[in-house]
C-alpha cells in the first residue's frame, strides 16, 4: 500500500470539488470525461434490458450478447478476428489492466511504459512489484514513439510494453509506419507482450485513421492484448464498461481473477454497451466533429500566450502545453512557481481553473488541459489561464 498513491487526476478534480463546496465557481479541465449525454438508443436498450428482467448475476467474462457485439467491432473496425474464449468484458478499463498484470507481472518485471503516460499504467505496474521502465516521447516528435529508443530499453526483465495511443495526455497518435517499426522490434524480442489501450481511438483529427498494432502485425497477434471501452467515444463514463481481445489462455487468467474480486460487471451496463457498438456511428462521429473544433479553438488561444508552447494534438481530447518559460516566476498571488505542480495549484485557488500538472504524467513542465467541455467554459478557463500568466513577475 505505500506502493499505491492517489492519482493526480483525482488529486486535482478533489481539490476543485473542495473550492466549489466553499462557493467558488471553478472551471475544470482536469477529468477526460466526455461532457455528452449517452446516446440515447443506449439508454432506451438498457431500460428495455431492466423492463425484460436482464437483472441477473451475469457471467464473469461478459454477457454473450455483448461479446458477440465486441468480436463484431473488433472485425469491422480493427480488422481482427477473436473467438468468444479470447474476448473478455471489466468494470472499465483500468480493470483490464489491472487484471492482466496481476495475472502476469512479478517481482521485478519489467514494463516499458512511453513517457508521458496515463497515471495508472504505473502506480498498477508497481502494486505488483514490477518496474516501470519509461521511454520518452519529445514534444519535438509529437509526442510518438521512437522504435529505435523502445529496444534501447528492453532487458532480459522486460515482460510487457504498454502502447497508448491515441495518447492520453498528449493526444498524440501512431502512424502505419510507426507501428511497423515498433513490430519489428518487438519480433527480435518474443517474450515481450504488448497491452495496447485504443481507448481513444474513434477520436483522431485531420483525416487520420486509427490503426491497431495486432492488425498491422498479424504474427503478434497472439501475444498483444487489444483494450478498448465504451466510455470516451460514447459518452458512458460511469457506465463502467471496459472490454479486451487477447490470447484465450490470458484472458482466462485473467476472468479467474475478476472472478474473485467483481465477478461479472452490471448486466444493465452490458446491455446498453452492445446498442452501443452495434449501434449508428452517426453519433460518435458528431461528438468527435465537435473536439475537432474545440481542439483547434483551445491550441489557438494557448498559442497567443508568449510564454507558452502548445502542440496541435492529433487524437484523444487533451492539449498538453509546455510552461517551461514560467518556471521561477512568482505569481500575482505570491506564489513561487518552481514546478508545473506549483503552476496548477497556484491557477486553480488564483484563477478557479483546474489543469493537471504534466510531471504527474512523468513529463514536465507541461499542463494536461482536457478540451471534453462546453465551448463557454473553454473560452472562460483559456482567459484565465492568459490572466494568470500575464500576471507572473
Amino acid at each position: 500500500m505505500d506502493r499505491l498513491e492517489t492519482p493526480a487526476t483525482i488529486a486535482m478534480a478533489q481539490r476543485a470539488r473542495a473550492l466549489k463546496a466553499r462557493g467558488e465557481q471553478v472551471l475544470s479541465l482536469a477529468l477526460g470525461e466526455p461532457d455528452f449525454p449517452t446516446p440515447a438508443g443506449v439508454i432506451e436498450a438498457a431500460h428495455r434490458a431492466a423492463l425484460d428482467g436482464q437483472t441477473k448475476y451475469p457471467p464473469v467474462e461478459g454477457t454473450p450478447a455483448l461479446k458477440a457485439a465486441i468480436i463484431r467491432k473488433f472485425a469491422r473496425e480493427n480488422g481482427l478476428a477473436y473467438e468468444p474464449s479470447e474476448v473478455m468484458v471489466s468494470n472499465g478499463g483500468k480493470q483490464v489492466i489491472f487484471n492482466a498484470f496481476m495475472a502476469t507481472v512479478n517481482p521485478g518485471d519489467e514494463v516499458i511504459v512511453p513517457r508521458p503516460y496515463w497515471v495508472s499504467y504505473p502506480l498498477i505496474i508497481s502494486l505488483f512489484g514490477g518496474v516501470p521502465v519509461f521511454v520518452d516521447c519529445p514534444e519535438e516528435s509529437g509526442f510518438r514513439l521512437d522504435a529505435a529508443v523502445l529496444e534501447a530499453a528492453i532487458t532480459p526483465r522486460t515482460k510487457w510494453l504498454v502502447l497508448n495511443f491515441p495518447n492520453n495526455p498528449t493526444g498524440a497518435t501512431t502512424t502505419r509506419a510507426d507501428l511497423e517499426a515498433i513490430a519489428e522490434v518487438l519480433r527480435r524480442h518474443p517474450r515481450v507482450h504488448v497491452l495496447s489501450d485504443e481507448i481513444y481511438e474513434h477520436l483522431v483529427y485531420d483525416g487520420q485513421a486509427h490503426v491497431s498494432i495486432a492488425q498491422v502485425a498479424p504474427d503478434l497477434k497472439s501475444r498483444v492484448l487489444t483494450l478498448n471501452g465504451v466510455s470516451k467515444a460514447y459518452a458512458m463514463t460511469g457506465w463502467r464498461v471496459g472490454y479486451v481481445g487477447g490470447p484465450a489462455g490470458l484472458i482466462r487468467a485473467m476472468a479467474s481473477i475478476q472472478s474473485s474480486s467483481t465477478s461479472g460487471i452490471c448486466s444493465i451496463s452490458q446491455a446498453a454497451s452492445v446498442a452501443a457498438l452495434d449501434g449508428p456511428s452517426g453519433v460518435v462521429e458528431v461528438m468527435r466533429e465537435t473536439y475537432d473544433r474545440r481542439r483547434r479553438m483551445v491550441v489557438g488561444a494557448l498559442r497567443q500566450i508568449p510564454q507558452l508552447t502548445c502542440a496541435m494534438p492529433l487524437g484523444a481530447f487533451y492539449v498538453y502545453p509546455g510552461i517551461a518559460a514560467c518556471i521561477g516566476r512568482t505569481s500575482a498571488g505570491g506564489r513561487l512557481i518552481g514546478t508545473d505542480e506549483d503552476f496548477a495549484i497556484a491557477l486553480l485557488e488564483e484563477q478557479h481553473v483546474a489543469v493537471v500538472h504534466g510531471s504527474a504524467f512523468g513529463k514536465g513542465p507541461y499542463l494536461r488541459l482536457s478540451y471534453a467541455t462546453s465551448d463557454e467554459i473553454l473560452v472562460d478557463a483559456c482567459g484565465r489561464i492568459a490572466m494568470f500568466v500575464a500576471g507572473l513577475t
